[in-house]
């Protein structure tokens, strides 16, 4: 397990969390719509997964918004924000915020990814949810940067995502 904090408090976090030149496996999410959406969909594009515990928190929903934001200068490339959300909060939130560049996806049939990718937080208040990390996947889902962010309550380093693609 890996550590990370929560508000200064550490947390342990269950997984292997992908690092640059790994492949990330495919895996189905769900989409606003209740479809299942696979990384394999976005093929030949490259990816920017923006996972976070819950889109109802400051923090999660401002890297939804800069992520939309620099999302419609990128060329080739699809920006994937992902939670253990039900989509009906991801749409309420993205149709309120405007966000049309990002797609929210929800690991809420796939638990399992959340060990897949590293992010399943196993302990504190927060157990059950995804820990705050970007990974960013070239066309053939190799790691091109990954971050999981040491204390959840601090944003990611969105321009060092951004500076790979």
């Amino acid at each position: 397990m890996t550590q990370i904090t929560l508000g200064g408090n550490p947390i342990e976090v269950a997984g292997t969390f992908p690092v640059k030149n790994a492949t990330v496996e495919n895996f189905t999410l769900v989409n606003n719509g209740l479809e299942n959406v696979a990384l394999a969909d976005f093929v030949e594009k490259r990816k920017v997964l923006n996972i976070f515990p819950s889109i109802d928190t400051g923090i999660c929903a401002t890297s939804v918004r800069v992520f939309n934001q620099k999302a419609a200068e990128l060329n080739n490339t699809v920006v994937l924000c992902i939670s253990a959300d039900l989509p009906f909060a991801q749409a309420r939130f993205c149709g309120a915020e405007g966000i049309a560049n990002a797609q929210s996806l929800s690991t809420f049939r796939n638990k399992a990814l959340h060990t897949q990718l590293g992010v399943d937080i196993a302990t504190g208040p927060l157990a059950g949810l995804t820990a705050r990390a970007v990974i960013v996947l070239d066309e053939n889902n190799t790691v091109l940067h990954s971050e999981l962010v040491p204390e959840i309550k601090q944003e990611p380093n969105y321009d060092a995502a951004l500076a790979v693609l």
